[in-house]
């Protein structure tokens, strides 16, 4: 199938496929003598595997572990868990960090008037933090109590 069809039929657009080939996530597909791309149906379940992947937020570096992991059938399931694990412990991160700045712009929010004078607290806070320090957020760990 050509690359639309395989497009369609894994959910990962033409462009990412091309992408990935790129960055070699997967292998250089089968030219035909008019050089365009053909994909099997064991490619095709490779770009879902991929694209389920990046449903669940995991890196390109992460995918690629991931991969060699999925074709190696003498594998650890301990190898997988681990990787799924540490993916977990970021994504909570992240969320962390999300729930801060959520916090942070709510309390600023709170105390602005929202009216027609100038003066306005969130400005003022965003403004006097060149470095992203506001309240809540910490630059290297991600979150901390208001």
């Amino acid at each position: 199938m050509n690359i639309g069809e395989a497009s369609k039929a894994s959910g990962v657009s033409s462009k990412m496929i091309r992408y990935y080939e790129q960055i070699k996530l997967i292998a250089p597909a089968h030219r035909t003598e008019s050089s365009y791309r053909t994909y099997s149906e064991n490619d095709i379940h490779t770009l879902k595997f991929i694209r389920r992947s990046r449903d669940l937020g995991f890196s390109v570096e992460q995918m690629k572990t991931l991969l060699t992991l999925w074709r190696d059938k003498s594998r650890s399931s301990a190898d997988v868990k681990a990787i799924a694990l540490e993916h977990v412990a970021e994504l909570e991160r992240k969320a962390a960090a999300i729930q801060a700045m959520s916090r942070t712009l709510k309390h600023l929010a709170h105390n602005c008037h929202g009216d027609e004078r100038p003066d306005c607290p969130i400005i003022d806070e965003i403004a006097k933090a060149p470095d992203n320090d506001l309240p809540g957020i910490d630059a290297k760990f991600g979150v901390h109590a208001i």
